[in-house]
């Protein structure tokens, strides 16, 4: 009986080493040059440690994607809610939220749909929660961001670009409150600094002293 965990191969001959990582799902994924199997399973072995840490980090994490098929909720502002999938007589899929749970009703089950309702859920939120914020701390801060663009994206939780353009991952909505309000104001400090260097994170700690807490409960969180 085999030890070594199960993984996803994707072989891309223009790739020079191997690297591993994890989906959605939360499957190791293993990408790479043209190897043999023997390799694999010797490189394997050898990062077993890494892989199992990995994997329990993963598994800890708040906010993962969405497996339809078993009991599972969705976060919102910080806080976990039900999801009660229901089928219903209407030709068409519709999300509700009550405050207390979320409800997917539909007449044809078909996960893409129901993972793009929930996405453009948070989109909305975020459309109607963040630039509020980003006018109070922008004004607190006396910066200036261009626009502010939001999108679903898999690893980072915003950005700003070197014209100042803010960009907010959508799945923010999923955080506690006063960790939103870290990532805002976190970058509309690189308004003025744009870097990760001791004058950046000082502009910070003026606004938000006790941000280290706030960095530490994202850690817990999945995009």
């Amino acid at each position: 009986m085999s030890l070594l965990p199960h993984y996803i191969h994707i072989v891309n001959p223009k790739l020079k080493h191997i690297y591993l990582s994890f989906n959605d799902r939360g499957e190791l994924v293993i990408k790479s040059p043209k190897v043999s199997v023997k390799q694999i399973e010797k490189l394997l072995l050898k990062k077993a440690a890494w892989i199992n840490n990995a994997r329990e980090k993963l598994s800890s994490k708040k906010g993962k994607r969405v497996h339809f098929e078993e009991a599972c909720e969705l976060y919102f502002l910080g806080q976990a809610h039900t999801l009660h999938l229901i089928k219903y007589e209407k030709n068409r899929t519709k999300l509700t939220f009550d405050g207390d749970c979320f409800t997917l009703y539909y007449s044809i089950y078909d996960e893409s749909v129901f993972q793009r309702h929930i996405d453009n859920f948070y989109k909305s939120e975020a459309q109607q929660y963040i630039p509020s914020l980003v006018s109070q701390w922008a004004e607190t801060m006396h910066v200036s961001p261009e626009h502010i663009r939001f999108r679903k994206t898999k690893r980072q939780w915003g950005s700003c670009s070197a014209k100042n353009t803010l960009s907010f991952n959508t799945m923010t909505m999923k955080l506690p409150i006063d960790v939103i309000q870290y990532i805002v104001v976190h970058e509309l400090a690189h308004i003025k600094h744009k870097h990760h260097q001791e004058a950046f994170w000082k502009l910070v700690a003026t606004y938000l002293p006790e941000y280290k807490s706030q960095v530490q409960t994202l850690k817990h969180f999945s995009t």
